[in-house]
């Protein structure tokens, strides 16, 4: 690994750092905030954070404000990029595929295959590099916004065995019936509407094994709410089978981090609360 930068905040560090992805065949970044608590004689529970589209590992670091309920709690924060990214890795010119669209899964299909795995990487190669270099304890929290709110729900739903406990902002929901998430799976995962299923956290938690502590908030002046977010399919789906989905509904709020910022609080210490803080 390569410290890239190191900023003092709330008397911890967040800092910035680049490794070669084995997972990802390129070299990836991620931001790390280690609260004062941390040491090498002290390790503090973990909440792995991912972002939306068009992101990358900075904009919940500047964004949110998290350092300073972070670092009274005592919990470390890691935040990956969205996607493989460098020259030689498949793009395309809109926003919502390509660098900086990952969607968390495993590609399938060309030319995405040969980079794009995302979910390998935030739920295995990235969580055991953080172990191995970092003082945090075994098991984490893991929680995101939009596009990395659908990374966050599908990481917990799928290995519930490896998180404490899952959180989001404005997720992707139902990814199967939204316009973001048919256009990423159809050319990650190909036109067999089948192999998107296990990418759906509305299917995932309607066959749960395993129930995790999640909440979920979203803003009612979110324009994206109908169409792209969809929460409805998963209260739905978590009425149906006795989930126990905390599901917040706020006036006024839209999909901004301005949102993100105004209740980043209350997730932090909603995760702090199951992480034995």
């Amino acid at each position: 690994m390569e410290n890239i930068s190191a900023n003092k905040s709330f008397g911890g560090w967040q800092r910035q750092y680049l490794h070669d992805s084995t997972t990802l065949g390129c070299r990836m970044r991620f931001a790390v905030y280690l609260p004062p608590q941390a040491s090498p004689q002290r390790r503090v529970p973990v909440l792995y954070w991912l972002s939306g589209l068009t992101c990358t590992d900075e904009n919940f670091m500047h964004k949110a404000g998290a350092q300073r309920v972070a670092a009274e709690l005592g919990l470390a924060i890691v935040a990956p990029d969205t996607s493989p990214r460098g020259a030689d890795v498949a793009d395309d010119e809109a926003f919502d595929l390509g660098q900086g669209a990952g969607f968390y899964l495993n590609a399938t299909q060309a030319p995405w295959d040969r980079h794009y795995r995302m979910y390998d990487y935030v739920s295995q190669e990235l969580p055991a590099l953080i172990a191995a270099h970092f003082p945090v304890t075994g098991k984490p929290a893991i929680a995101g916004h939009s596009m990395g709110g659908h990374g966050a729900l599908i990481c917990a739903l799928k290995r519930p065995q490896d998180y404490a406990s899952v959180s989001a902002f404005s997720p992707i929901c139902h990814p199967l019936n939204a316009p973001w998430g048919q256009k990423a799976f159809a050319a990650y995962l190909g036109e067999d509407r089948d192999t998107w299923q296990e990418w759906d956290a509305s299917l995932l938690l309607a066959a749960a094994p395993q129930r995790l502590p999640l909440r979920v908030d979203v803003g009612l002046a979110d324009s994206f709410l109908d169409t792209q977010l969809q929460p409805e399919a998963l209260e739905q789906a978590a009425q149906a089978c006795g989930y126990p989905l905390e599901l917040y509904r706020h006036a006024e709020y839209d999909h901004s981090y301005y949102f993100v910022a105004s209740l980043i609080e209350e997730q932090l210490r909603f995760h702090a609360r199951h992480l034995g803080l």
